[in-house]
């Protein structure tokens, strides 16, 4: 068995050489694989850095912090001084003159003469490295892998399939822990990160990891342990770099006793598994999700054939995403053709519902993310007399300047008002700034929601069908003797009374007649008059 998915089975803290996403503002995340050294040889001398527009980060104040941390930047050298790295130690210094790339195809010549691209890392390793020293400010949250996380992070290869999307997908598909699903047109690996953590049920052993092995669950009350599959998510793709790229991801992420990716061409060779050496497991998938320019070419190899990779023991369901409407009516009509019912076609429309805190008012002046206009008529009062005895005061100081300097028309601009003392706009802002410390800022203010003004634009119409199970001649002998049964059960029943029962219903059908009643009863218990 593979390491533990970080998906599955996220730690309590950010560990060493494990995955992790930084969230730098809503619509922007960043992943990294933490590392307590610098594995890319840039030379940093603190060690790896993930560098960002919102600063730098080094993983020596990731490592260890539990998830949902807010990290504050550090100040980080980027710049040649600040790195250790290989040409740092040569003492080389970059030639005035000649294009950026021949010095640079001259570094990796000498490089590679030199036998030195492995050894940076250990360069770098072998010297102390620099402690972080936080800077003034910038920050960002750790947060562990999700799908959802990883899919707004994710390096986009293709269309990628969103939370809204996939979440409706997977439960109008029916996928529960131990399902089979097909996935074609597996792209970015969004839907497949989704679809392996649908699919988990939660024990992954060695027996297992093809996904077709039973695990016991829950014992039954006959001391029967009912069989349940593991979760199996059977992916393909047709283009090769990106699905080496996916498989890289997938490995990496520990997913690959839960996901196999295949490079295929699904139009013309269906959903079937490569031969190798040894026999391969039947697929038996009850969900698929077609992610295909042409998703009715593939529609032919999803029948009820013998060489199927459908289940043949249960009911199909299956959609499939399409950005066009003209690609909806053609699957449409090759989805009736072929058997499947229950089709139907859905667009989704999300829209996003901000929660924030409004704090309005003269004393957020000067901070983020506030209103800093007059909250009452009061304050806008006092800012307007500050206002007023700013501009008089500053008439008097120019009016005793002039006085001083002895030029004679200052004597028409009357008696200078009396000096008022009033702090600068600097002053205030800097003692209001002092202030926020000693206030709960996440208190105050009055929780509002606002909603996008715009709907997202469209991303695809989602197709589902279901097809049902091969209803056999002896399904039908089985279902009809059933039937059969069920009907001598139900005349059974029906003759079988209780005494009391009739007794009851004698005590109805007098109607309230008790010469009547009491005769009633008196035949039902056999004419013995004593009961």
């Amino acid at each position: 068995m593979s390491k533990a998915s970080p998906f599955f089975e996220p730690t309590a803290v950010a560990s060493s050489d494990s995955l992790a996403v930084l969230h730098l503002k809503r619509d922007l995340l960043i992943p990294t694989i933490l590392r307590s050294y610098d594995d890319e040889g840039i030379g940093y001398a603190e060690g790896k850095v993930t560098t960002t527009r919102y600063g730098n980060y080094p993983h020596t104040t990731l490592i260890g912090q539990p998830w949902g941390s807010q990290i504050k930047a550090s100040k980080v050298d980027t710049g040649t001084r600040g790195r250790v790295g290989l040409h740092a130690e040569r003492g080389q210094k970059r030639k005035r003159g000649g294009s950026s790339s021949s010095r640079r195809d001259e570094a990796l010549a000498g490089d590679e003469d030199a036998g030195l691209h492995e050894p940076r890392v250990q360069t770098t390793q072998s010297k102390e490295m620099k402690a972080a020293i936080p800077a003034d400010s910038g920050f960002c949250h750790l947060l562990p892998p999700t799908p959802e996380v990883w899919t707004a992070s994710l390096p986009h290869r293709t269309q990628v399939v969103y939370t809204p999307d996939y979440s409706y997908v997977l439960q109008r598909l029916r996928v529960t822990p131990g399902t089979s699903l097909i996935e074609a047109g597996a792209g970015s690996g969004s839907f497949t990160h989704a679809a392996a953590r649908a699919v988990f049920n939660g024990d992954l052993t060695d027996e297992t990891a093809n996904g077709h092995h039973s695990v016991p669950t829950k014992t039954s009350k006959h001391n029967t342990p009912p069989r349940q599959t593991a979760g199996k998510v059977w992916s393909f793709e047709f283009h090769e770099p990106r699905m080496l790229s996916l498989q890289q991801e997938i490995r990496e992420h520990g997913l690959e006793d839960i996901v196999t990716i295949t490079h295929r061409d699904v139009y013309e060779h269906g959903f079937t598994l490569p031969t190798t050496g040894s026999p391969q497991p039947p697929i038996n998938a009850s969900a698929i999700f077609l992610d295909l320019p042409a998703p009715w070419l593939a529609l032919r190899h999803l029948t009820r054939a013998p060489s199927s990779p459908l289940n043949p023991s249960s009911s199909v369901h299956l959609c499939t995403f399409s950005p066009c409407i003209e690609q909806v009516q053609r699957t449409v009509s090759a989805l009736r053709s072929l058997g499947w019912l229950d089709v139907e076609m859905v667009e989704l429309s999300a829209r996003r519902i901000e929660v924030r805190r409004e704090r309005i008012g003269l004393q957020e002046e000067g901070l983020r993310g506030v209103n800093a206009t007059p909250a009452t008529v009061e304050e806008a009062i006092e800012r307007l007399k500050e206002v007023e005895g700013r501009d008089r005061s500053y008439h008097h100081v120019m009016t005793v300047k002039a006085l001083n300097d002895g030029i004679e028309a200052a004597a028409d601009m009357g008696q200078p008002a009396e000096e008022e003392e009033y702090i600068s706009k600097q002053q205030r802002l800097q003692n209001i700034k002092d202030r926020q410390a000693d206030r709960k800022v996440y208190k105050e203010g009055r929780l509002v929601h606002r909603s996008e003004s715009e709907l997202k634009t469209h991303t695809s119409y989602l197709v589902f069908a279901v097809l049902p199970r091969e209803w056999t001649e002896d399904d039908e002998r089985r279902a009809q003797a059933e039937a059969v049964e069920g009907r001598a059960e139900v005349e059974k029943l029906e003759k079988v009374m209780s005494k009391r029962q009739m007794k009851r219903n004698a005590k109805v059908a007098a109607g309230g007649n008790k010469d009547l009643e009491m005769k009633m009863k008196w035949q039902l218990n056999g004419g013995d008059e004593e009961n």
